[in-house]
């Protein structure tokens, strides 16, 4: 009886790391499977739960960071920052919602905390998603 429960708590565990894929329970399935041998092996259930949950808990502290690490897919890097700092012509009225300005070619749609209107020169401090997020030009 008490190996179908080892079995069930390693499958259920593993449908829940599957479906996250966020090292949640990766740790407690490698102790289930301890466990489980360890039943096999005669050892009595109340031990074999122990084990389970002190391994689960030491494997846990010990390999995350290191498994998080090793496994972290960087972000591609595009070279789109460039245009950060950059000199853009407004091209549709900034107001506190949004508008529209140029900057390297390409037109984007833009947020500022300054009132700009078209034709306008602005700076762009920043990438927020699609929009950029610039302030009136000066030429200090």
């Amino acid at each position: 009886m008490e190996l179908w429960i080892w079995l069930g708590i390693i499958v259920i565990l593993s449908i829940i790391e599957a479906l996250t894929v966020e090292l949640v329970s990766i740790w407690f399935i490698f102790s289930g499977i301890v466990s489980l041998v360890l039943q096999l092996l005669g050892v009595d259930f109340n031990i074999c739960l122990k084990v389970f949950i002190i391994l689960g808990i030491i494997l846990m502290l010990t390999t995350r960071k290191y498994l998080v690490k090793l496994l972290k897919v960087d972000n591609t890097k595009t070279n789109i920052d460039r245009i950060i700092g950059m000199k853009c012509l407004v091209t549709e009225d900034i107001t506190s919602s949004k508008g529209a300005v140029k900057v390297d070619g390409k037109i984007w749609t833009a947020i500022s905390n300054d009132t700009l209107k078209k034709g306008d020169y602005a700076k762009v401090l920043e990438i927020c998603s699609t929009k950029l997020k610039v302030e009136k030009w000066s030429d200090k």
